[in-house]
């Protein structure tokens, strides 16, 4: 068996590299990466065929990252020295699947890079969600994983522990890891278990269930935190607790283990669940943060036998095909029962709302906009301002009356307080924004809408602004300082009456333009790939009327879309303008609503 070398400090060098000869194409459709798959192809592990239908990006493209095959071997042999304690299996070793290796174990253990303060490679994921339906071996994985947390990772004095809402839960998880303990002779040598906690004496760990607020927070220094079954969580704090309580560690690991909810947007298990699809999207990075979600998808046939397969990565062992099919049959007879095995054995969300912007049509467009180049431009803008401590934004649109299709430039504002708060919503993007110039900070808690206003003066003079949109029911000093100079402020409605024509204008420029990029063509709506506007396309949600008329719905404060108001004021006006041409806007043939 091959091992990955180490200088004699320690350092861990580069395996080699891995997939040369390896199908980049098979790679991709089983959502498998290079150098995992070289791990279990040197192994003797075969590829698992059971793709998540949603994956974070492995942090392979982290400054300094490498692959540690080693540290995978530690956590695979540790596992083999646990012993299954019910079924026909009772009593063997316990040997993770491949699915579970490949896009569980693998990648959390195997990716590190090197930490001066702690002089040592260090693990680079330290929060993962796992979302799979029920009886695909969450417990014994969650198990597994807090007893190699525990006595295997090499941490002293190591807190592990488990979070559920109740302690009859928190028991669910506690209890089947104390009978393996019980069971397995090379861990009932090391490790003493106790009616509520695991104790191993050697390096002065514990591993104890909670299921309270007081009980997370006493002597709280986790190496380790497990949640299990984040849906049946009501509030967020247990979980924040836990999360916030690993900050004195090398290497600490929360490890979220759930089925999913039934489509809840603001329950704990909705954000967490939208983080992640964000993540896999693009919506913004977060190296540390890693997540897989196997389910269905919506409109797979529910009773098909290829859809449980691919809904649960452990079909035919656990949950077997018998399990399934009694549920299934089940499921047949009441739509109540349909809801249930949609969700538990499917992992489909059953209210799960969908996007009205995608974030790939979105991506699709973008396109260099030189800012040099539109001046002197017609320029059509869109005034979007928060409350005095939050966002604020500056769209400006510029038509091109030869294809219809337009330029955007995007500004955004908000003040330096605010930023802690936008780092956590966005995993630490925020300040990379700033840093990098696509969000402009004014000091202290509060906007200094003079610094906006500045711009807005200096963009009138830099383009031929013809009309600049704004929210007429929350005006500021600002606007009406702004009016007061005689800048073509214009009042835009928020209703369905003037929105939805621009929002679906936006996407019909959009898709057009997507279209026309994989034909080889011009993009449609061009910007300049600003990661703030893309995470609040990536948030955008609609209301619908009776009438299949659209608005952004601005109900949720937590879910920025200030860039999209902005936009949208914007297409407002430039749709009002007098008629030059036959336009894309207009252009029934891309009207999708």
């Amino acid at each position: 068996m091959s091992r990955t070398p180490t200088t004699r400090s320690g350092r861990t060098k580069t395996p080699p590299t891995p997939a040369a000869y390896l199908d980049e194409e098979l790679l991709a459709r089983l959502k498998i990466s290079p150098e995992v798959a070289w791990y279990l192809t040197q192994r003797g592990i075969p590829l698992p065929d059971c793709p998540p239908l949603i994956k974070t990006p492995e942090p392979r493209d982290e400054p300094g990252a490498v692959f540690d095959a080693e540290r995978v071997d530690r956590v695979l042999r540790a596992f083999e020295k646990l012993r299954h304690t019910q079924g026909a299996l009772a009593g063997q070793p316990l040997r993770p699947d491949p699915w579970q290796v490949a896009y569980i174990l693998a990648p959390i253990f195997g990716w590190v890079h090197w930490d001066d303060d702690a002089d040592m490679y260090v693990r680079i994921i330290r929060e993962v969600y796992v979302d799979v339906p029920r009886k695909n071996g969450k417990t014994t994985l969650g198990g597994g994983i807090a007893l190699y947390m525990m006595g295997g990772d090499g941490e002293p004095g190591a807190q592990v522990i488990t979070a559920a809402v109740t302690k009859e839960q928190a028991g669910l998880l506690f209890g089947p890891v104390k009978a393996i303990v019980e069971k397995s002779p090379a861990l009932k040598r090391v490790m003493q278990p106790l009616a509520s906690v695991i104790l191993h004496p050697k390096t002065d760990s514990y591993f104890k269930p909670v299921s309270s607020l007081a009980g997370a927070q006493h002597g709280l220094n986790l190496h380790c935190g497990l949640v299990d079954e984040l849906h049946e969580h009501k509030s967020p704090e247990l979980v924040e607790t836990i999360e916030s309580g690993t900050g004195s560690r090398r290497q600490p690991l929360i490890f979220i283990i759930t089925t999913a909810d039934a489509g809840k947007k603001e329950s704990v298990y909705g954000r967490k669940r939208e983080r992640i699809e964000q993540l896999a999207r693009g919506a913004f990075r977060a190296p540390a943060v890693y997540g897989v979600v196997f389910a269905a998808e919506k409109d797979d046939d529910p009773f098909a036998e290829e859809t449980w397969k691919k809904a649960n990565p452990g079909y035919g062992i656990s949950p077997t095909r018998a399990y399934l099919r009694t549920a299934a049959d089940k499921a047949k007879q009441s739509p109540a029962e349909l809801a249930s095995f949609l969700r538990l054995h499917l992992g489909i969300r059953t209210k799960q709302v969908t996007k009205y912007l995608t974030l790939e049509s979105w991506t699709a467009n973008g396109a260099l906009v030189d800012e040099e180049k539109l001046r002197g431009g017609e320029a059509y803008g869109g005034l979007d301002l928060g409350a005095v401590s939050d966002l604020n934004a500056l769209a400006w649109l510029f038509p091109d009356d030869s294809d219809g299709s337009v330029d955007l430039l995007v500004r955004f504002w908000t003040p330096e307080d605010n930023i802690k708060d936008l780092d956590r919503r966005t995993a630490g993007n925020a300040s990379v924004w700033v840093r990098e110039g696509w969000l402009r900070t004014t000091p202290g808690n509060v906007t200094d809408y003079d610094v906006i206003g500045a711009q807005i003066r200096a963009d009138l003079d830099a383009f031929d602004v013809k009309s600049l949109g704004f929210d007429r029911w929350s005006s500021t000093p600002l606007t009406n300082s702004l009016e007061g100079e005689r800048a073509p402020l214009v009042g835009v409605g928020q209703g369905y009456k003037t929105m939805s024509p621009a929002l679906k204008a936006v996407k019909r420029l959009l898709l057009q333009g997507e279209k026309q990029v994989r034909a080889g063509g011009r993009p449609m709506l061009r910007h300049g790939g600003n990661p703030v506007m893309a995470w609040m396309v990536d948030n955008l949600a609609v209301a619908m009327d009776a009438a299949g008329n659209v608005k952004p719905d601005k109900s949720h404060g937590g879910d920025k879309i200030d860039g999209v108001s902005a936009l949208c004021d914007a297409m407002s006006e430039v749709l009002a303008r007098p008629p030059k041409r036959r336009s894309a806007y207009e252009d029934g043939e891309f009207e999708v609503i």
